[in-house]
């Protein structure tokens, strides 16, 4: 870990207004850290919002043993920590039981906590930066492996981040926590056994966009607009998965996804897509030819020239003001 803030004696000498700018700095990378602990955008940024009011009320009796940053970070993990409690462990449709059938589907929708949901890139990645940090940065928000990090104990969770994702030092971690360097190896042992056990497959690893990854969405943007299914259907891998949250449906395999688009899911036919960007992945919002409204937010995952998965998230009215998407287009 690299603290290249000021320390307690310098933050001392700002003004409000500096100090204000001095915590604003460390926005996105404290939401990317919230995320991961509590799978979810919106939850996210609350914890953040929370950690930085703490921070500016406790300014004054922040001792300086340590930089800032590591201050905002020991808050913001207490904040999760509090946040999560009792709380139920957020999920994906797959983590709830076995695929659904797309000729009967029960359209039952759970409560936005049941859920992991998505989150913009420019909330939570710093695009500049060494190329294998930026790597790391996105593949561990990736939802897959957001979801794998729900399944841990909240200070497990929070040892692994700031260990694996953070690159932080035991010594460092068990600082933060109050705890020992031995606690934290420990911790971190038990949550690497669990993941190992509990992460779902997403696809090849995350590069940049490439010639390759670029041609696969033109194709499927195009195919999905003109609703040709025999071409949307010829871009699926054949174990592609299909999720529409808040709803508990979930769909395993080419042959029901296709059952679906051409019964329950006829409506999408004549939608279009606009591009952004989620988890690290592809994301298009997605909007109904009647009117023209919002009526998804579609998250890809892709595997070579196929894709594996289409994740849709249908709480419009709370992720497309987030990713910067219009309610409605012409």
């Amino acid at each position: 870990m690299t603290d290249v803030d000021l320390p307690l004696d310098a933050t001392r000498t700002l003004t409000s207004s500096g100090v204000a700018e001095q915590l604003e700095r460390y926005r996105r990378e404290l939401t990317g850290y919230c995320y991961r602990m509590l799978g979810s955008a919106f939850d996210a940024e609350d914890a953040v919002q929370e950690t930085l009011v703490r921070a500016w009320r406790g300014i004054d009796n922040f001792e300086g043993r340590s930089a800032l940053r590591s201050w905002l970070y020991r808050i913001a993990t207490n904040v999760c920590l509090d946040m999560l409690g009792g709380s139920q462990r957020r999920a994906r449709p797959m983590d709830l039981g076995p695929a659904w059938s797309a000729s009967a589907p029960t359209l039952t929708s759970l409560p936005e906590a049941t859920w992991v949901t998505p989150v913009p890139d420019d909330r939570v990645l710093v695009a500049d930066g060494d190329p294998a940090d930026v790597t790391l940065a996105r593949e561990s928000i990736r939802l897959a492996f957001v979801t794998a990090l729900q399944q841990l104990p909240p200070r497990q969770r929070a040892v692994l981040i700031l260990r694996e994702v953070l690159s932080w030092s035991a010594a460092e971690v068990a600082d933060l926590l109050d705890t020992t360097t031995a606690s934290v190896n420990s911790a971190l042992q038990r949550a690497r056994a669990t993941l190992a056990t509990t992460q779902a497959d997403e696809g090849d690893p995350l590069r940049p966009l490439d010639e390759e990854q670029q041609a696969l969405l033109a194709r499927y943007v195009e195919a999905f607009e003109r609703y040709d299914l025999d071409a949307l259907t010829a871009l699926l891998r054949e174990d592609a998965r299909m999720t529409m949250p808040p709803l508990e449906l979930w769909l395993s395999g080419v042959a029901e996804i296709l059952t679906w688009l051409i019964g329950p899911g006829i409506g999408c036919h004549g939608s279009r897509l606009v591009p952004t960007h989620a988890n690290g992945m592809p994301a298009f919002g997605q909007y109904r030819q009647t009117g023209r409204q919002a009526w998804g937010l579609v998250v890809l995952e892709t595997s070579g020239d196929r894709v594996s998965g289409i994740n849709t998230y249908l709480d419009v009215d709370r992720l497309f003001p987030m990713f910067g998407l219009p309610m409605k287009i012409t």
